[in-house]
């Protein structure tokens, strides 16, 4: 299980607007904060350690080169963070021409006693879970991977997806309720069974 801590949107940009003044210990805790949960979401979709490396490194490196060009980030560092390295994974599969296995158990945060959602799934069975994760599209899997694995809003999700907001709402809506769907099919089979 994958533990997310974000900077709250505030200090985030807080923290944009000192990098982008020339703040180097700015730079450094946006890295610091940051390079964990790029690093994670880029090794579900790369499935390869030393290449989520590489990635997550060129991510930065990307931040840092932008910070004083136009295409620096200006409302949402997180967001334009997880897009930088949703393209960078996009051209790595170019390349590489296949799609990546996902252990399904890393996409979520770390157990909380609070989290509703952590509990739900704790309750699962994580086969069954897994089972029905494959056969939702790739842009489902990516839009719950993004909004509950990672945490992210449904805002950052669309700009990362390069979709509307209401295009995510709906596929979110979709995926769940695949979800759902598949995993009620699987216990009424094991009812049976």
């Amino acid at each position: 299980m994958i533990l997310l801590v974000l900077p709250d949107i505030p200090e985030e940009d807080a923290l944009l607007t000192a990098a982008r003044q020339g703040q180097e210990a700015a730079v450094m805790q946006i890295y610091e904060s940051y390079f964990p949960p790029i690093y994670e979401y880029i090794r579900l979709r790369v499935n390869d350690r030393h290449e989520a490396e590489d990635l997550t490194s060129e991510v930065f490196f990307k931040f840092v080169k932008s910070l004083r060009g136009p295409n620096a980030p200006r409302h949402s560092l997180r967001g334009w963070l997880f897009k930088v390295a949703r393209n960078l994974i996009a051209t790595h599969h170019v390349k590489l021409k296949q799609q990546p296995e996902i252990e399904l158990e890393e996409w979520f945060a770390a157990p909380s006693d609070q989290d509703p959602e952590v509990i739900f799934l704790q309750n699962l069975n994580s086969k069954a879970i897994y089972e029905a994760m494959r056969r939702l599209t790739a842009e489902q899997q990516e839009v719950l991977v993004l909004r509950f694995g990672q945490q992210l809003s449904l805002e950052e999700t669309a700009d990362i997806m390069g979709k509307s907001i209401g295009a995510i709402k709906t596929m979110q809506f979709r995926a769940v309720e695949s979800m759902r769907r598949l995993l009620n099919a699987g216990r009424k089979e094991e009812s049976y069974g």
